[in-house]
This record gives structure tokens, sequence and C-alpha cells, in this order.
């Protein structure tokens, strides 16, 4: 089940070998797998979607750039 969120920091994340990219300050969506946390977010129709390493969201969420509701 997909639980709300909010980025209110850097949160980074690398599509493919390319760099680092940032995702937007803002309402999220978060998913949770067995190895990663899924976020999405954006509008209907724009909606942006990538997989980060559990390790690197349990991190952001201690350090607060990642805040659930």
């Amino acid at each position: 089940m997909a639980a709300n969120a909010e980025v209110k920091g850097s949160v980074e994340y690398r599509a493919g070998d390319g760099p680092l990219i940032e995702v937007p300050r803002g309402p999220v969506e978060v998913a949770l797998e067995i190895d990663c946390a899924v976020l999405s977010w954006g509008d209907e129709g724009k909606t942006q979607v990538t997989a980060i390493p559990m390790m690197d969201y349990e991190r952001y969420l201690k350090e607060g750039k990642i805040v659930l509701y």
C-alpha cells in the first residue's frame, strides 16, 4: 500500500547510468518494496516515478528530507 509523503530536502536518484537527478520538493507517493522505495510525483498525465535503494530512503527519512503523513 502506498503512503503519502512530502519531499522537504534534497532527495536524489540516478536514471540508469546517468547523472543524479533531484526529486522536486512537494508531495510524493511512496510504495515500499523489499529492496527499494518507489516514489511517484507530478500531475495527472505527467507523473514521474523512480525507485531508490531502501538504505537511501531510510537515510532521507532520518534526515527529515522525506516526511511521511
